[in-house]
């Protein structure tokens, strides 16, 4: 007899493969990635400003996470250098554990200097607490994020359509560069 789990799991994993086959095209990843950029704006001066300075944001504009007791996460996003898209990727993860539901998530991930960008860029894979530490922004309340994270080398910003998400984590995902 095959476990709720392993038909659970089946599905997670149809759906993210399903995610993967019917995977955007360039001009649609593009106009993602203004918008959730758009957004971020919108509810963080802060976010805005570090953009400003950042050497490369990853934008992942529409990362879906879903999960019955095992989970996982599929999205893609580009990489803008000076405002501009130059390669594009996919991030992913999976997780075990007591969880159940779905959502819809954008990400955006700033690298504030050329040397963490560059070990970004030459990466196979890169993995978020691996290959690198992302001090994730908390916004306090008068919209501001701390002082600390602000001096980070990488710094991200995890949001929905209801605003900034808060106590999350990158940790574990694994981010690959992509053809579009």
């Amino acid at each position: 007899m095959i476990s709720k789990t392993i038909v659970y799991l089946y599905l997670l994993l149809s759906l993210l493969m399903s995610t993967q086959a019917i995977a955007a095209s360039k001009e649609e990843i593009d106009a993602n990635v203004k918008a959730a950029l758009t957004k971020l704006y919108e509810h963080s001066e802060a976010g805005k400003i570090l953009s400003a300075k950042a050497s490369g944001v990853l934008v992942f504009p529409k990362v879906i996470k879903a999960g019955i007791g095992v989970g996982g996460e599929y999205g893609e996003g580009a990489l803008l250098i000076d405002g501009e898209p130059v390669e594009y990727y996919s991030i992913a993860s999976a997780s075990v554990g007591f969880q159940l539901g779905a959502q819809q998530k954008s990400e955006i991930i700033l690298f504030m200097n050329d040397d963490v960008l560059t070990k970004f860029r030459e990466s196979e894979g890169w993995e978020a607490g691996v290959d690198g530490s992302i001090a994730i922004a908390e916004i306090g309340a008068g919209k501001e994020i701390s002082t600390t994270t602000a001096k980070q080398p990488i710094i991200g910003f995890i949001f929905s359509n209801k605003g900034l998400m808060y106590n999350l984590t990158l940790e574990g995902s694994k981010m690959t560069k992509i053809v579009r």
